[in-house]
């Protein structure tokens, strides 16, 4: 007979997000990333915890901006693939989105 001992965390370890017929947005990647980069207990001063959370409103913004770069570069790579492959149509369309 065996005996397992499983330690299991008060917080839970893992979170899911989902969202409902899109992808998720700049803004909501930046959150989640901005979770990753600033965190702060709870038991923390007032002032350092402001502080925090201030700082962390600062890095999703930064990291959205970044964002929203890198779709439009990537727009920009997959109009160009389209042109040298001889889709104009489809090129533009995804131009304008």
């Amino acid at each position: 007979m065996f005996l397992l001992d499983v330690n299991v965390p008060d917080t839970p370890i893992v979170k899911v997000h989902t969202t409902e017929g899109r992808g998720f947005t700049p803004e909501e990647v930046a959150a989640r990333c901005a979770d990753k980069i600033v965190a702060v207990a709870d038991s923390a001063p007032p002032v350092i915890r402001d502080q925090a959370k201030a700082y962390k409103k600062s890095v999703e913004a930064v990291v959205a901006h970044y964002i929203k770069e890198a779709i439009r570069s990537d727009r920009t790579t997959v109009y160009n693939a389209l042109i040298d492959a001889g889709h104009p149509e489809l090129a533009a369309a995804i131009r304008r989105l």
